[in-house]
């Protein structure tokens, strides 16, 4: 289900967030963007595979952890596994399709 709501993005870069089993777009002309879509689909099934709650541990997990070696918060959101895998694969729109169950590990 796709939501708008720009409110949730104020004063942020963010365009788009997948909250299983939501993703909520700061702009209702997003919703034709099928790369940015694709993306957060990909987070969507992420979250399935991993119970939703599991992956927002592990992803909060890792970006602590790349933050501190990094140093850099836009670097550490980019090199998480989840977000690695999905902008490898976003203009993949038949991605999802043949996807192997917990493909974003080769992304670790």
């Amino acid at each position: 289900m796709i939501l708008v709501c720009r409110s949730l993005f104020k004063n942020t870069k963010i365009t788009a967030m997948a909250l299983y089993p939501f993703i909520i777009l700061n702009k209702k002309e997003l919703r034709r963007d099928e790369v940015l879509l694709n993306h957060e689909k990909i987070h969507l099934r992420q979250q399935l595979e991993l119970l939703i709650i599991f992956f927002y541990l592990l992803y909060g997990l890792e970006y602590i952890l790349k933050r501190i070696k990094l140093g850099d918060p836009y670097q550490a959101y980019r090199s998480i596994s989840f977000e690695r895998e999905a902008h490898d694969k976003e203009e993949d729109i038949d991605y999802l399709r043949h996807r192997k169950f917990w493909n974003f590990i080769k992304y670790w």
